[in-house]
């Protein structure tokens, strides 16, 4: 698999992503097998949040990488923080305060069993921040060998140039939600210059200033329509996609899943993408995206084939 240079920052990493939101539905052995069988496949960056299954999904990470002494060291361990959930689960508030990011870290690196984290990312924005508090968390986490890279999440171009006033460090990472059924921030570069709903910038130009930034976007939800309303695969209300899909699929021998994430891959921005599934076969038909080469006409007609009209 394919590995690319986050953010210019010698910092290596596959182009795909394992994300580790869902794996506390699995047992030790089940989470074992299916980490052990992503890593032997070329994958070697593994995405996590302090609030995923409430800090089990962390927990129970750690519990595999103590069954594989030699692992951690061959691996990106990705965290995120900010997000805060009562007891019941639900989200209410957010809080980028210095004391909340350094303790939020120093509980994932206990969950994870592990001295450090590759990187951190802010788990979407907090209209409450103190960029400078942020700024002094990161020095801590910095200095004190806790985190090595930072990055943000669902964050647009203000926000990100607000922290850059007073974080020292690169800000070399952005996640946002992007698919073949859910691309704003390719559709609204594609319609400048028009009054069409597409044409409405919600990021302010995330892609491209991600893009002269150094900033790598890694893209969850790649197989989602909306936000979180479900799957485009397979599902009849996007019958042309799946058709157009399936038609590459077959050329390549491979699944509609490989072909949206190629789709996704093949965009210069150099992305990432996370893929949440804790299933290895499906995961197996996933990681047939290299064998996947889509010219300009191919990628532009998946786009259409989702509903998105060109200019």
């Amino acid at each position: 698999m394919k590995t690319i240079d986050i953010g210019k920052q010698n910092f290596h990493a596959s182009e795909l992503i394992l994300g580790c939101m869902r794996i506390n539905a699995l047992n030790v052995d089940e989470a074992d097998h299916l980490i052990m069988n992503a890593f032997n496949a070329g994958i070697n960056i593994f995405d996590h949040s302090d609030i995923y299954g409430g800090g089990r999904c962390e927990e129970l990470f750690g519990e595999v990488l103590e069954n594989h002494k030699d692992l951690r060291d061959k691996i990106i361990i990705q965290s995120k923080c900010g997000i805060v959930k009562n007891s019941d689960g639900m989200i209410t508030h957010f809080d980028f305060s210095r004391d909340h990011i350094v303790k939020a870290v120093e509980d994932s690196l206990r969950r994870l069993k592990v001295e450090y984290l590759d990187s951190l990312l802010l788990h979407r924005p907090d209209t409450l921040m103190e960029p400078q508090e942020v700024a002094e968390a990161f020095d801590i986490l910095y200095t004190s060998g806790k985190v090595k890279h930072f990055g943000v999440s669902n964050q647009n171009v203000r926000q990100i140039e607000l922290l850059k006033t007073c974080v020292k460090q690169p800000l070399c990472i952005n996640q946002m939600q992007m698919s073949i059924a859910e691309c704003g921030m390719i559709a609204q570069g594609l319609n400048t210059n028009m009054t069409n709903k597409l044409s409405v910038m919600h990021e302010d130009g995330i892609l491209e200033y991600s893009r002269m930034n150094n900033m790598t976007i890694q893209a969850w939800s790649p197989f989602q329509y909306g936000f979180f309303e479900g799957t485009f695969i397979d599902n009849p209300k996007f019958e042309e996609l799946n058709a157009c899909l399936d038609k590459y699929a077959k050329n390549y021998g491979v699944a509609k899943t490989a072909v949206a994430v190629a789709w996704i891959l093949r965009h210069p921005a150099r992305m990432q993408v996370i893929v949440g599934t804790t299933n290895y076969r499906h995961l197996n038909e996933i990681l047939g995206f290299d064998k996947v080469e889509l010219d300009r006409e191919a990628w532009y007609e998946i786009y259409r084939a989702a509903g998105h009209t060109l200019p």
